[in-house]
């Protein structure tokens, strides 16, 4: 699958994801965009993965200090796609808790941040992306995704449709997952107007693209 084709089925799947008798091809659709945005180990399959792509010749130096136009590694790419949608499916979409919190992934990526890395300047990602256990992140970003993908297949037709637990908003704050300054805290907002199916096709699907396009773009300055 190129990414123009990609990019059809996510519209495909906004069409009628929010369509009660359409639920088990919206399911399907949805499975099927995320297992290309992250590693084909996720899915057991040989097909080749925007993230197999990423990942592919790809040496830790690189993937540590190359930066695209906006000063963001790879691996600060990997962490923020993956923070968020462990936030917003675990914590606004199920209400059961961040997968980062259930599996003490703070101690074993060794990140300097739990937060999604918004409020970061180009110095402080350089940072993280120094100290960031590469081997962790992608276990931990595995682990996330397997989990989004339980939900997904579990999620009743009514729920596409359904709000966010705005009782979580709160929470996102108070476990340190999104930074309290203006330029993360936004996102509380942001999400909590979404519904089921928003949280599904943004930082489920579309934000994956987006932020591994970038890293696309960074590991084109191999070092």
């Amino acid at each position: 699958m190129d990414k123009q084709a990609w990019g059809s089925q996510l519209k495909e799947l906004r069409s009628i994801i929010r369509k009660e008798q359409f639920i088990n091809e919206a399911r399907a659709l949805a499975l099927n965009l995320h297992s290309m945005v992250y590693s084909s180990k996720i899915s057991d399959t040989n097909q080749r993965t925007f993230e197999d792509e990423l990942w592919e010749n790809l040496n830790e130096e690189t993937a540590r200090k190359a930066v695209n136009t906006k000063g963001r590694t790879v691996v600060y790419g990997i962490w923020h796609a993956t923070r968020i949608e462990d936030i917003t499916m675990n914590l606004l979409v199920t209400g059961e808790g961040q997968i980062f919190e259930k599996g003490d992934w703070a101690a074993k990526t060794n990140a300097p941040v739990r937060h999604t890395g918004n409020s970061l300047d180009k110095e402080e990602i350089a940072r993280f992306s120094e100290l960031i256990n590469i081997g962790e992140l992608q276990a931990y970003r595995m682990a996330v995704a397997r989990n989004s993908e339980n939900i997904i297949r579990n999620l009743k037709p009514e729920e596409m449709k359904r709000g966010v637990y705005q009782a979580n908003l709160q929470r996102i704050l108070d476990e340190h997952a999104v930074d309290d300054v203006p330029s993360a805290n936004w996102l509380i907002d942001f999400w909590g107007k979404k519904d089921v199916a928003g949280i599904i096709l943004m930082p489920c699907l579309r934000h994956q693209l987006v932020h591994l396009n970038e890293s696309m773009e960074a590991k084109k300055h191999k070092r």
